[in-house]
């Protein structure tokens, strides 16, 4: 793809911006939690990891060297799972309470998606082997 390196770094930053947007609400607690607040830290803070783990996936976006797409490439596997986690954990019921998905998680779970995918179909050029090195 030609633009994937620009998109995957778009989508880094996307997926960092959505922990501030909220996750989910929570009626028992009357309150939203998103990536940076749950109540207690029961969920942690994704918010961190997701911040941490774009400015390397950004890094390697930017690399034109092979090594680095496919450290990206782990990178961006590590983010799906993290994401897929975190959408299990804040969308899970609890106690006959079923929160109520926002915005944020959705944006979040996209974002990571695409990240991977952009990981996956990096615009490189390759260098061609000289007509000497095939003999």
């Amino acid at each position: 793809m030609k633009y994937s390196q620009w998109i995957g770094i778009a989508v880094a930053i996307i997926l960092v911006l959505s922990g501030f947007l909220p996750w989910t609400y929570h009626p028992d607690l009357d309150k939203s939690f998103t990536g940076f607040f749950s109540e207690n830290r029961a969920y942690g803070k994704p918010g961190n990891v997701f911040a941490v783990m774009s400015v390397i996936t950004i890094t390697f976006f930017a690399i034109q060297r092979i090594w680095a797409k496919r450290w990206n490439v782990f990178i961006c596997a590590i983010v799906l799972a993290y994401a897929l986690r975190c959408y299990i954990v804040y969308t899970g019921c609890y106690r006959g309470t079923c929160p109520d998905k926002k915005i944020g998680i959705w944006v979040m779970l996209l974002s990571a998606i695409v990240m991977m995918l952009m990981a996956l179909f990096p615009d490189m050029k390759l260098k061609e082997e000289s007509k000497q090195e095939k003999a």
